[in-house]
């Protein structure tokens, strides 16, 4: 679900005057659901979090309480000084040059929700897109690094973030959530930078399990949720690493359909079409009881406010625990 604005502070002005239609929509799909933890995609972040304790306020007071939180700045809009597009124009401050796509630092960010208390977080953001084991790094036709050396050196993997965030369970067990938002694979040349970024960062999560990483796997329960951007059947992403997560026997892919089937983006407006681009893939011991996409048939009575919440429809899956 999408709740980016085109200026840093306009989300927090819009949550706090509570006449924003596509806000109130968000919250009543949200309040429908009524999610133990959530994961907001492409929320504006700030550095206080003012805008995540406005948007808990609101939830609130619509009869949601989700009293936990976390979110940390992104990479979005976060400012590189380098020229990480390889358009040559000598503008080293463009949106595309920030270590991920944002027209402010924090614009699309992410944040969690929760009901039940969070434990220390682990941010991976600032891991290098050439540290990734057999990372698929762009190249010029002459097999040269693009846009050059320099800008590889530094260049993040994570176009928004990659979290591990430990949600304290009753009982006294411990759920790893682990989650990320892929780059889309589009807006860019025949290098097919967005495209081979997009897929290792679905592919981080299969390396962290592996312990191929500087950091320790997380040990089971744990599940990958968010944004991959990439259809295992349709679309422009590259479909070999949502297709390796998918078939790793270490999670489970509950399906979650909605009246779309396993669809969960409406890309219709700019000749896309429907894909599945968000997942929740729990460990494969998990007893999933339920799963599903919030995309309402036409004529159910949610189905307006599911459309004006946004184009990427809610995806939840319930475990028993």
């Amino acid at each position: 679900m999408e709740l980016t604005r085109k200026g840093p502070g306009l989300l927090l002005r819009d949550i706090l005057n509570g006449k924003d239609k596509q806000i109130a929509a968000v919250i009543d799909v949200i309040t429908h659901v009524a999610p133990d933890v959530l994961v907001l995609q492409a929320f504006d972040h700030d550095l206080e979090n003012r805008t995540l304790q406005a948007f808990q306020t609101a939830l609130e007071a619509a009869g949601h309480k989700m009293p936990h939180a976390f979110a940390a700045r992104p990479n979005s809009g976060l400012a590189s000084g380098l020229d990480l597009d390889g358009d040559g124009d000598g503008k080293l401050n463009t949106p595309r040059d920030s270590q991920g796509y944002g027209d402010f630092t924090g614009q699309g960010g992410m944040a969690v929700l929760s009901r039940l208390p969070l434990g220390e977080v682990r941010d991976f953001s600032d891991f290098l897109w050439r540290d990734l084991p057999g990372a698929m790094l762009p190249t010029h036709a002459d097999g040269s690094p693009f846009p050059s050396a320099n800008a590889q050196a530094a260049q993040r993997l994570s176009s928004v973030a990659h979290w591990d965030i430990p949600v304290e369970l009753p009982g006294g067990q411990t759920l790893n959530l682990l989650t990320y938002h892929g780059s889309t694979p589009a807006f860019d040349g025949a290098e097919d930078r967005n495209g081979k970024r997009g897929a290792d960062e679905t592919l981080f999560w299969t390396h962290l399990l592996d312990g191929a990483l500087p950091y320790p796997a997380p040990p089971p329960p744990f599940t990958i949720i968010g944004q991959a951007n990439i259809d295992p059947n349709d679309g422009d992403g590259r479909q070999d690493a949502i297709i390796t997560l998918l078939s790793d026997p270490r999670l489970i892919d509950p399906a979650p359909e909605g009246s779309e089937g396993s669809d969960t983006a409406d890309w219709s407006a700019i000749g896309v079409g429907k894909l599945r681009a968000s997942y929740i893939l729990p460990w494969a011991a998990a007893d999933v009881t339920d799963a599903g996409v919030f995309w309402p048939t036409a004529d159910a009575p949610m189905a307006k406010t599911a459309e004006i919440a946004s184009r990427h429809h809610l995806i939840w899956v319930d475990i028993a625990y």
